[in-house]
């Protein structure tokens, strides 16, 4: 069967907490250590889902993914992180490890793209993990391009590098 998509409602937060840890999990075992991906618990994903969208949900956009009626990933977007009011950040496509490769992410890209084009951006950009090469390629095949920029993040003890892309709307 083939996926739908839908905006997010809070009955989908905790259940997007459990599918973004088991994402991350999924997505970057192969380049971080085991005590780096231990935390937070799917439960603690969830509530900070649940806390995140209290505070964003007006300038915000979460797409969740379903197919036969089971969530199978999520796509969240809202403005520019570095306040260009033509530009909008897509902030997270996860999906259920088992749906990498089925056209669950790009239907999730395809769509975050027209919603952005929908809120008047003419840009998006995005941070991705350096070492994550599939998601990079998932980016590239997607007209998405490395800005250059980089920076560093935690996830848990583990620092990080992240790089921008971007692409015209």
């Amino acid at each position: 069967m083939t996926v739908s998509l839908r905006p997010a409602t809070d009955a989908d937060l905790m259940p997007v907490g459990a599918l973004h840890q088991a994402s991350r999990v999924a997505a970057y075992s192969p380049f971080l250590p085991a005590d780096a991906l231990a935390a937070p618990t799917p439960e603690e994903m969830g509530r900070y889902w649940a806390e995140r969208w209290t505070w964003e949900r007006t300038d915000h956009r979460m797409t969740v993914a379903e197919r036969d009626g089971t969530l199978v990933g999520f796509s969240y977007l809202g403005p520019d992180d570095a306040d260009d009011p033509a530009t909008g950040l897509l902030n997270a496509i996860h999906l259920a490890p088992e749906e990498r490769g089925r056209g669950t992410g790009r239907a999730l890209m395809i769509d975050a793209l027209d919603a952005m084009r929908g809120r008047g951006w003419s840009r998006a950009v995005l941070w991705v993990l350096r070492d994550n090469t599939a998601a990079r390629r998932f980016y590239e095949r997607g007209g998405w391009t490395a800005t250059g920029e980089e920076r560093s993040d935690r996830i848990g003890p583990a620092v990080v590098a992240q790089l921008r892309y971007a692409r015209p709307l």
